[in-house]
């Protein structure tokens, strides 16, 4: 799972194990170590009908409905927005790059484009 944080836009990337994981378990978590401290992210299953989001205690968390989840998992489609308050919120699938990357990209999504 990768994030990307910029401004108000909060956006969490998916790869097929990540998306077997939250559809087994309902949870994704990681973190990103400071030394003393960590940034912890996680992506959440809810049966919420809406995206949300909060960030308490060094946690950002990201809610998804699990409708979306299955949506995600078992149809073409890329991904969910939301918001929350001014926050923008999306969840997508990670394709591979249509670059050269030095990153492993054996987890990702077969990128459409790459056909084209």
């Amino acid at each position: 799972m990768k994030i990307r944080i910029k401004g108000n836009s909060l956006r969490f990337r998916l790869t097929k194990s990540d998306m077997y994981r939250l559809l087994q378990e309902g949870y994704l978590e990681d973190k990103t170590d400071f030394g003393n401290r960590a940034l912890i992210y996680v992506l959440q299953k809810t049966a919420e009908k809406d995206m949300s989001a909060f960030f308490n205690d060094n946690v950002i968390c990201l809610q998804l409905p699990g409708r979306m989840i299955d949506e995600l998992n078992n149809t073409d489609r890329v991904g969910f927005e939301g918001t929350e308050g001014n926050l923008h919120l999306l969840v997508e699938k990670d394709f591979t790059c249509l670059d050269n990357v030095s990153e492993d990209q054996g987890d990702n999504y077969p990128n459409p484009l790459a056909e084209k």
